[in-house]
Formats: structure tokens, sequence, C-alpha cells
């Protein structure tokens, strides 16, 4: 059982999504961009095998590019192994709302068992390390990570994970609350409603002391989107710092340890 506990270290962290030899150019785009806005380092969410379209190894050129961008800062967290959970003849009604209608077929961890979350997510960890990585952080696709799925994840010894309203240290076994702004661009009534929720989130979270933004490749075909996510950033750098998911977590524990 994780203790909940008030972040207390002031920070942005900046996340992009779907890392894969699929995504490479678009990422790199977003990267520069946010670079330009005052974020130097960001969370890599990086996706082993995308869809099963070509596993990251298979890359020597990505993986160099994966690799340089954490000696320089960077962070690289394992995010599903496939990112993807096709549709089964027994799922219920909420299944399929929720790996269908809301993730897209794309909320891998949902429903898996342990054993099978330990085994695919060990698998992901060999891949990382295949190219010369090894992340200590765990992220969902979609955040969904059911109860025996997460128990899986921890076995293999990674040292937290993210929710859509949290932040989870397995390794100081604490909970911090904190909501990541992220937006929806499937389709145009699900970008407006983005523009309006985000913009009320992040009134409502001004007072938190760490700040989550999450973005995804499709997000940056959109204007309004990328000017909306500018002035979160913008906004959020005028009272704190800029860092990734694992130094945030170093930041708090050393603070959790010295009071």
């Amino acid at each position: 059982m994780l203790r909940s506990v008030f972040p207390a270290t002031p920070g942005l962290v900046v996340s992009i999504h779907d890392v894969s030899p699929r995504t490479w150019g678009v990422v790199q785009a977003m990267s520069e961009e946010l670079k330009s806005w005052g974020v130097p380092c960001v969370s890599y969410l990086a996706v082993p095998n995308h869809h099963q379209r070509g596993a990251i190894n298979d890359d020597p050129a990505f993986s160099a590019w994966l690799r340089d961008a954490a000696a320089q800062g960077n962070e690289v967290v394992l995010h599903g192994y496939y990112h993807e959970r096709p549709a089964s003849s027994g799922d219920g009604i909420l299944a399929r709302w929720i790996t269908g209608a809301y993730t897209a077929g794309e909320g891998e961890y949902f429903d898996l068992s342990e054993d099978e979350a330990f085994r695919r997510t060990g698998d992901g960890q060999d891949m990382l390390r295949s190219i010369g990585l090894s992340p200590t952080g765990f992220i969902a696709p979609a955040w969904l990570l059911g109860d025996d799925a997460g128990r899986g994840v921890a076995r293999t010894g990674l040292e937290y994970t993210t929710r859509l309203t949290s932040l989870d240290d397995w390794v100081a076994g604490t909970s911090y609350a904190s909501q990541s702004l992220v937006y929806s661009v499937r389709a145009g009534w699900r970008r407006g409603m983005s523009l309006i929720w985000n913009e009320t989130l992040a009134a409502v979270l001004r007072a938190n002391p760490l700040v989550r933004l999450g973005l995804h490749p499709p997000d940056w075909k959109y204007p309004a989107i990328r000017e909306h996510a500018r002035r979160c950033v913008a906004r959020a750098l005028a009272v704190r710092e800029p860092m990734t998911y694992d130094q945030w977590l170093n930041r708090q524990r050393a603070i959790s340890i010295g009071s």
C-alpha cells in the first residue's frame, strides 16, 4: 500500500509519449520546439515495439539518437511494450469502452495478468538495455495500469510509475498527487474540449508543486494545441524548474530523508 504524500519539490515535467522509430521525426521537432520554450530536458516514453511494426533495437540510427538524448540529460521511460490491446470477444462493456472508445485500442496494460505484465515488461527492459539504456520508470499506455499488471511491473525492479492523477514511487512506498495535463486530438470536438479542460485544470493545479504535461506526436499537427501547451509551459516555468521524472523523484526523496 502506497502512502499518499503531497509533493514538496516544485517542478515541471514535460513528457513526450509514444517515442519510437515510427514517431521519431515528429518527436525531434517537438523536442526542438520545447527547448525554444525553455524546456531543455524531457521524459521520453519509449515503446519497444510500437504496434509490432519494428523493434527499437532494429533501428541503429534511432537507437543512437535515443542514447544521445539520454546522455544530454533527458530521461527514457519504458512505455508498455507494443502500446496496443487488441479487442477480445470476451470483453465486457466497460473493457470495450475503456480500451476502444477511450484509448482507441491502446490500453495494453489495462487487464494484463501479473505474470504477463512481468514477462512483457522484462522483455522491454531487455530491449532497451540492448541499446545501452536502463530506464528506472514505467508508464503504461494511456496510464491504464491494472492492479495485477502493476504488481507484475513492480516485480521487475523498476522504481516508479505515473498514473493520470499521481506519481507512484515504489522505492519509497509513496504516491504524490499530481494530475497530468494531456490533450485528446482524434476529433474536432475532442480538441475543443481538451483546450477548455486543460485551461481549467491548469488553474486548479497552480498551487501543486509538481506540474505534469503529457504530449503526444499527433498533438503537433494542431497549432491551437501547440500554442496552448506553450502557454502552460510559460506559466509553469515562472515558478518551477523543468526536470524529468527521475530528477524530480531524486530531489523529492532527498527532501523526505532530510525531514
